[in-house]
């Protein structure tokens, strides 16, 4: 399984990996809802739809996305940006969120965007990338062990402003 960074698919079975599109966007916001709900956390779908267009489609770009599609339905997205870490002294590609529909759940979807990611982030030079996954995910960390991930404990904050 390969991926390029230009917008051609990658086809795991009867899956399509691409990079996302303005046509997705409203799509979009509806699996970053359902991550929100799978993963306990707030999220509030108004507005987003604009915020995410000018994040993924204006220069410079802020993120980039791709989407699993399955019989022409989303089934999954995972998006990253470019870090900064002091520690390394370099940048890393770090990967906001990757999210598989439940009922795609256990067939290579979340392999597939995983995949995508880290064939990007090689492709641009990137030599890692990180990500997070709440701590109760026990499905979600046994996936990513799996891929060869390891696993840094650290508490992530928030501050509101």
């Amino acid at each position: 399984m390969h991926a390029t960074n230009d917008d051609a698919s990658m086809k795991p079975g009867s899956c399509t990996i691409r990079r996302i599109e303005p046509c997705d966007i409203e799509a979009l916001v509806l699996l970053c809802v359902d991550h929100a709900r799978y993963e306990r956390a707030e999220y509030k779908p108004e507005g987003k739809a604009d915020l995410l267009k000018q994040a993924l489609f204006t220069q410079p770009t802020r993120l980039l996305a791709w989407v699993a599609k399955i019989d022409g339905r989303l089934a999954g997205y995972t998006s990253a940006a470019s870090e900064f870490s002091t520690w390394s002294a370099r940048e890393f590609w770090h990967m906001d969120c990757l999210f598989v529909v439940e009922e795609y759940r256990g067939n290579g979807v979340g392999a597939a965007l995983l995949a995508t990611i880290v064939q990007f982030a090689r492709e641009q030079g990137y030599d890692q990338v990180q990500w997070q996954t709440p701590e109760w995910n026990e499905r979600a960390r046994k996936f990513y062990r799996r891929e060869g991930a390891a696993e840094k404990h650290k508490v992530r904050f928030t501050l509101n402003l």
